[in-house]
């Protein structure tokens, strides 16, 4: 029995482990056509029209609220419908989801008229992008109303932990998208040419997305039949929370650039973009973990498997904090030289600033969100998680507020900081009480060691600063792998050393058996 509990928690870390890894795979993928397509953009668009580009993704962000939260409480049911093998149920969600969507998207593309309005009147956009911006601007708001929709099959293939599937699909479009951008705005430098081609590849995701789910799961219905109005109270009924989360979100993550383009200039948003990027993407990496940790934390609570709700939330919080930990250190050391050579030297002190006090905040922040918050939604304890993060948000907003016009993009910069570490240390607290890990036992585990560990990384990387110097390109990619290597070899020999969750050996073990 024993043996075979061991089996089945093997095979569970290893499929969790590929869910996840191909996340991974897609953020790394993203993070690298970002590395192609920021500079590109900046260089044919000018700081003027890519400061105006980001400013109207940040106002139309805001539509997305309007979806309500629905997408992760759908997930939350899909996969609960999956666990118990309810497909009538699963019918009546995704048809519940789908009318939802659609009376959402429509709204949108109501709200939309008016912010055009507001994005028209109440900011200053340079003559030349003026007439191109407003179609853009027009453009993204039908995106976002599509998109409403656009996000249903995700969704179900979560809920069916088919992560490697949906993966290659967003690989496909990714690689569209990026293939695009390049190719016509060579040519065409346009903002509204940018914004149709994110339209042409919601559809291109969408479709063959629908494609996929007909053939590979029966029984399966994507029917507004199915519509019913007692599904869509429970919806509403956990959805609610999930939309004061993404309000925090969006206060904390997206109302920077309007602040910057409302009191400083356009031409400044580009100076924090750029900084605030490498804090998006490495969300979006540890957000990979937390896309599978949800489901997987509703499933085992509908089992009643509490025990391994611990273990898993220890284990990947270690994983988390180590990656974090890591990415941290060497972007707040070396983040400002690259950026001087990825962009343009211009951009390395203001740049620079921005990213080493945003980082220093995602040290604390990015383990809690990418596996604390997934987990208490997957429970259902989202009171705590999304009143916490929305006050983070409003926090974030009055401080920036505050601070941009005495200190500028770095007053910003710690408006940002500051409340997210805050949100951060609350969250930590609340899941270690619900899942019944005492908060020392939490830092012994997932903290102490990694730090301890992480200071021979942070001599090298100083060193590589101060006393080599490094600033050309083949200096940072040897210093990287330099510093990869050094995380390696000391978290294979000191930080995971006899790990109670986490057997190295055996993962090493199983890896030489498949490549043999």
């Amino acid at each position: 029995m024993a043996e075979r509990h061991q089996l089945g928690a093997s095979q569970g870390m290893s499929n969790l482990l590929k869910n996840i890894g191909s996340n991974w795979v897609v953020t790394f993928a993203t993070v690298a056509a970002t590395y192609v397509l920021t500079p590109f953009l900046i260089h044919k668009l000018g700081t003027e029209g890519y400061g105006t580009w980001v400013l109207i993704t940040s106002i139309t962000g805001y539509l997305g609220l309007l979806i309500l939260g629905v997408p992760m409480a759908s997930v939350r049911y899909f996969a609960e419908h999956v666990a118990d093998g309810d497909r009538q149920k699963m019918n009546e969600t995704i048809g519940s989801s789908m009318g939802i969507y659609t009376s959402m998207g429509v709204v949108v593309l109501i709200i939309g008229a008016g912010l055009f309005v507001f994005f028209s009147q109440g900011y200053t956009i340079p003559p030349t992008w003026q007439s191109d911006a407003r179609l853009a601007f027009a453009l993204i708001v039908l995106y976002v109303s599509l998109g409403f929709v656009g996000i249903l099959p995700e969704g179900i293939m979560m809920a069916h932990h088919d992560f490697i599937v949906r993966n290659v699909i967003v690989l496909s479009v990714l690689l569209l998208r990026l293939g695009l951008s390049l190719a016509m705005l060579i040519y065409f430098p346009s903002l509204a040419l940018l914004a149709f081609i994110q339209i042409l590849c919601l559809m291109v995701d969408f479709w063959a997305s629908m494609f996929l789910i007909k053939r590979r799961y029966k029984g399966l219905s994507i029917s507004l039949g199915n519509f019913s109005w007692t599904v869509v109270r429970r919806i509403f009924s956990f959805s609610l929370f999930v939309l004061i989360l993404n309000l925090g979100g969006l206060l904390s993550f997206q109302t920077d650039s309007i602040v910057i383009g409302a009191f400083l200039d356009v031409k400044q948003i580009p100076f924090y973009t750029v900084a605030n990027s490498f804090l998006v993407y490495l969300i979006q990496f540890i957000v990979a973990i937390a896309a599978v940790l949800m489901p997987i934390a509703t499933k085992l609570n509908t089992e009643g498997r509490t025990s391994e709700l611990k273990e898993i939330f220890l284990k990947w919080s270690k994983i988390s904090f180590s990656l974090t930990l890591f990415s941290g250190l060497f972007l707040i050391i070396l983040g400002p030289r690259f950026i001087a050579w990825w962009i343009s030297p211009s951009f390395e002190a203001p740049a620079g600033d921005v990213l080493q006090i945003l980082m220093l905040s995602g040290i604390v922040f990015l383990p809690v969100r990418g596996v604390a918050q997934p987990m208490l939604m997957g429970l259902g304890k989202v009171v705590v998680p999304t009143v916490a993060f929305l006050a983070s948000g409003v926090l974030n907003l009055a401080l920036s507020i505050l601070l941009v016009k005495s200190i500028g993009l770095r007053g910003v910069a710690v408006g940002t900081a500051v409340p997210t570490v805050l949100f951060s240390l609350i969250m930590l607290a609340y899941t270690c009480r619900v899942l019944g890990v005492p908060l020392l036992a939490y830092i012994r585990y997932v903290i102490l060691r990694a730090l301890v560990g992480a200071i021979p990384l942070l001599a090298l990387l100083l060193w590589l600063r101060i006393g080599w110097k490094v600033q050309s390109f083949y200096g940072l990619a040897l210093s990287g792998f330099a510093a990869a290597l050094s995380f390696a070899l000391l978290w294979a020999f000191f930080v995971y050393r006899n790990d109670p969750y986490v057997q190295l050996s055996s993962l090493l073990r199983r890896l030489r058996r498949r490549v043999k």
